[in-house]
């Protein structure tokens, strides 16, 4: 009893004790949970505001695109930006007003930015103005304090080095538009760009890259105490092109102040070797940010700057159409190599008359002869008894009337007419006259530069189905991989047809008589052949030819003939194609054809130097209008 007794106190005392201690630890743990948060509070609170962890996507760097040598043609550089965050801003309009007091704002830019603010969540930054010079980097970072919400970026523009000569074939970057948002955060960056055109359209995912992360501990006005951690995007794709950028150069340079497309095509892998097409513009400023004047200068240009002309200019192949129609007579068995066809100047069916382009007449010429001597009355015959079913289906098989796949947007199809089209467009029965004119490439018939280089390879290579492409590599989203050597498909064309087409292109510009001779290359190894074409954009009436056809020269601009010429080179090894429309140019043998010639020169001397693709390391930074060596 006694014993149970003690046990029991001694319970007592210890759970005494053990209760003290618990309440003596509350009323510590109490007192400082009173102490943080009454006595401390605004203490923690500043801290709190003063110190927070921001995570910002980084934008990776745009992959550079270089010519088939290696030299860059499209690259990056350090741009520096000013852009504001409006939930740190506050009063966005106030802010901007302050900021204006240091670069001057338009009203444009202002509507646009507050456009952005009402269409993007608070905390994403909105670009203000990009390409800040030194000085105005200075002047907005001492002003930073009295500026809320406003910070400079340092970041990369797109830079095209060779400005307007590589435009139609790059294209240009531009800011993300509204409707070009799809969820994709990058889109939503300050100064991010998109390809809007050109190369950079098409590769646009493969060239962009994936973005990046920082870990960033900023204070109340968002200004970066230190970054934290920091993982770098994948950069985008190094894209090498097909074009060598010296040959751009020389084209561009040799057509200057012309309305002309010239393409050189490889006739058998297909590489185009250069594509001009001129006028051309900057594609800088579209980087930069067009203004109203800029813009209307370039789309009220009557020669129409903006339009790529040798994929989507759309034209008459005139006399240069000539050889599939030759082909599709031969295959029809309508026409030998020996029949003759008598010209006088003119041809009648019913109570119409077709005239040659040679008042006079040829006399009587067989095949070869016509086409060395461009006979247009030769050519309304055979197109006569071939058919318009026949023509059609032989220059579908040159590629033309439909578009070729080569990688740039905007490419057009042209026209290649046939009875079922004109009367599914028309509502009207196709007419034998159509035919005849049809015959010499004119009428309803319409092809772009670059389906008539096709078609020049295809005939020079000797009959194979070769395709245009503007890359070196297979480019995906995530990877280029050399291009796998892929064997054309023959055309099924008759060798010994195609070689008496070929024999009378080679007399085109290397026969005393033929079209084309005062444009001939005269170093033996180098030696074109071609065919000229000179396409009518305007009726001449019955009363003009008899008081004398007007001189192009004569008219306005707008109302001259189109200048022509297709050619392949070297004559007894054929490996490169050109085409040259010269928009009202006149006369195919004497605008287009002397172009052609120094095209082609100067591709056989530039090749000769560099027969293959692949000095990077030696070339990459040296500029290909210094590659030329020595004249030939």
């Amino acid at each position: 009893m006694h014993r149970d007794s003690e046990r029991h106190k001694l319970f007592s005392r210890r759970a005494l004790m053990l209760g003290g201690g618990k309440a003596a630890l509350l009323s510590l743990l109490a007192g400082r949970m009173y102490y943080l948060q009454v006595v401390e509070s605004e203490r923690y609170v500043t801290l709190a505001d003063e110190n927070r962890i921001n995570f910002r996507l980084l934008p990776p760097p745009r992959g550079r695109i270089v010519d088939r040598n290696g030299y860059p043609v499209a690259d990056n550089q350090q741009n520096y930006r000013v852009v504001i965050i409006p939930e740190q801003a506050g009063d966005v309009q106030r802010t901007l007003d302050l900021l204006s007091l240091i670069v001057p704002l338009s009203g444009g830019e202002r509507r646009r930015i507050l456009r952005e603010v009402k269409r993007k969540r608070a905390f994403v930054p909105i670009t203000v103005r990009e390409n800040l010079d030194w000085s105005e980097v200075a002047r907005i970072e001492v002003n930073t304090p009295d500026l809320p919400g406003v910070l400079i970026d340092v970041g990369q523009s797109r830079n095209y080095a060779q400005g307007s000569e590589m435009a139609h074939v790059l294209g240009y970057v531009a800011a993300v538009s509204e409707k070009e948002l799809t969820g994709d955060p990058l889109l939503e960056l300050p100064g991010f760009r998109i390809g809007k055109a050109g190369v950079e359209k098409v590769y646009d995912l493969a060239l962009r890259g994936s973005g990046g992360s920082s870990q960033v501990e900023v204070n109340a006005l968002g200004r970066v105490i230190r970054e934290l951690n920091r993982q770098e995007g994948q950069p985008g794709i190094e894209m090498r092109l097909t074009i060598d950028m010296a040959l751009q150069h020389y084209i561009t340079e040799r057509v200057a102040g012309e309305s002309i497309s010239v393409v050189v095509m490889d006739v058998n892998t297909g590489e185009v070797l250069a594509l001009v097409s001129s006028p051309s513009y900057d594609p800088n400023a579209f980087n930069k940010g067009l203004s109203q004047a800029e813009w209307e200068s370039l789309t009220s240009n009557p020669k129409a700057p903006l339009t790529n002309k040798a994929i989507a200019g759309q034209y008459p192949p005139g006399s240069t159409f000539k050889p599939p129609v030759a082909l599709a007579a031969l295959e029809k068995g309508v026409v030998t190599p020996e029949t003759k066809v008598f010209c006088g100047g003119s041809t009648k069916l019913g109570n119409a008359e077709f005239h040659c382009w040679k008042k006079g007449g040829h006399g009587a010429l067989d095949m070869k002869g016509a086409i060395e001597h461009s006979c247009d009355v030769y050519f309304y015959e055979i197109a006569r008894r071939t058919g318009i079913e026949r023509i059609t289906t032989m220059a579908r098989r040159f590629g033309l009337g439909d578009i070729s796949g080569v990688d740039l947007p905007g490419e057009k199809g042209g026209l290649v007419p046939s009875d079922a089209w004109k009367r599914g467009a028309i509502g009207a029965p196709w007419q034998l006259g159509e035919t005849l004119i049809a015959g010499i490439g004119q009428g309803y018939l319409l092809t772009t530069p670059l389906q008539l280089a096709v078609m020049t390879a295809r005939l020079a290579n000797g009959g194979r189905s070769v395709t245009p492409r503007l890359t070196m590599d297979e480019v995906t989203e995530q990877s280029v991989t050399p291009r796998a050597d892929v064997e054309a498909q023959d055309m099924g064309l008759v060798p010994e047809h195609l070689e008496l087409v070929l024999q009378g292109l080679d007399d085109v510009v290397n026969a005393p008589t033929g079209t084309a001779f005062g444009a001939r290359i005269k170093e033996p190894r180098w030696r074109m052949a071609g065919k000229t074409g000179t396409a009518q954009v305007r009726r001449i009436s019955k009363a003009e030819r008899e008081t004398g056809v007007i001189k192009n020269e004569d008219l306005p601009w707008k109302e001259r003939d189109h200048a022509l010429f297709i050619g392949y080179a070297p004559v007894d090894n054929p490996r490169f194609a050109v085409s040259v429309v010269v928009e009202h140019g006149g006369s195919g043998s004497k605008a287009a054809a002397p172009i052609a010639r120094d095209v082609l020169a100067e591709t056989q001397r530039l090749m000769e130097l560099h027969p293959t693709p692949g000095r990077q390391e030696a070339q990459a930074d040296q500029d290909p209008h210094e590659r030329g060596g020595e004249d030939a």
